[in-house]
């Protein structure tokens, strides 16, 4: 069910200048619910007491890009209000910094499930750093989230914020490699 009222400041778990909104789900300051949840890419007005009041946000609703300026911004969201819908359009969105993929062939898919089993198409990304940034950016917010390789198979899946696949033992292995520059995701 998506909400009828406007997102406050009590929906957020932060807000003011003293709070990073970058690679968070924002409420802005609009005249309709639809209009007034984010992604925050970047900007020079998105970090703690930042230098400068841009941000580059994608609209949670049509998945357009928007240039707002931080005081347009009332706080993060609470996870657990996000609606359905701007799950589906969150699990969209790339990490920050992903490569372009017009000069880098994609390794992975990552995919976002909702409790109910549906799922918007996989996002590609480049690399395993990628992966993993897609798996925590998307954790707060989304009930299954499965990475996959090239040929579709699954190599990493979290329910519920709860690691499934691979074990805990085999991730903390695979960490410990890629810090030394060795070991890939398969």
């Amino acid at each position: 069910m998506e909400r009828k009222s406007l997102f406050t400041d009590k929906d957020c778990s932060a807000t003011g200048l003293n709070c990073s909104i970058q690679g968070e789900v924002v409420v802005l300051s609009q005249d309709t619910p639809e209009r007034q949840l984010y992604f925050c890419l970047c900007g020079n007005g998105a970090g703690t007491n930042p230098s400068g009041c841009a941000v580059f946000l994608v609209s949670l609703r049509t998945g357009e890009f928007a240039l707002k300026k931080r005081s347009e911004v009332i706080g993060i969201l609470k996870p657990e209000l996000l609606p359905d819908s701007a799950k589906l359009q969150l699990s969209q969105i790339r990490p920050v910094g992903a490569l372009d993929l017009k000069n880098y062939e994609p390794k992975y898919s990552g995919y976002s499930f909702l409790p109910d089993g549906r799922y918007a198409s996989g996002v590609w990304l480049c690399t395993e750093q990628e992966a993993l940034d897609y798996m925590e950016m998307q954790k707060p917010y989304q009930h299954r989230i499965m990475i996959c390789d090239r040929d579709d198979f699954c190599v990493l899946e979290l329910q519920e914020g709860r690691l499934l696949h691979p074990t805990e033992e085999a991730m903390e292995a695979f960490r410990q490699a890629s810090e030394n520059g060795g070991l890939t995701m398969t």
